[in-house]
């Protein structure tokens, strides 16, 4: 098994304080995108490269499985995420 990487959220080209933990660059995003990130730009730690996503949020019903507590709410976000490139520092 892969072991964690760590993506630092990015925002106009300087490092923010916010720090993801996934094993894909995707898991990041889709973290930033929850919170409320559009675009997106992930450096991981320890290499040169920045992970540029684009993101956006959605309300959908939960799904059959999910908890009575859950169902009660209506809805629920989803959160989406769109890999655009891989920029090189």
């Amino acid at each position: 098994m892969g072991e964690k990487k760590y993506f630092v959220l990015m925002k106009g080209g300087k490092d923010t304080s916010q720090v993801f933990a996934s094993r894909q660059p995707r898991g990041a995003a889709l973290k930033a995108a929850t919170r409320g990130a559009t675009e997106i730009n992930l450096r991981e730690r320890g290499t040169k490269r920045v992970h540029v996503f684009k993101g956006w949020t959605e309300n959908v019903k939960p799904p059959a499985s999910a908890p009575a507590w859950l169902k009660s709410k209506g809805t629920i976000k989803k959160a989406n995420v769109k890999k655009l490139r891989v920029d090189h520092l």
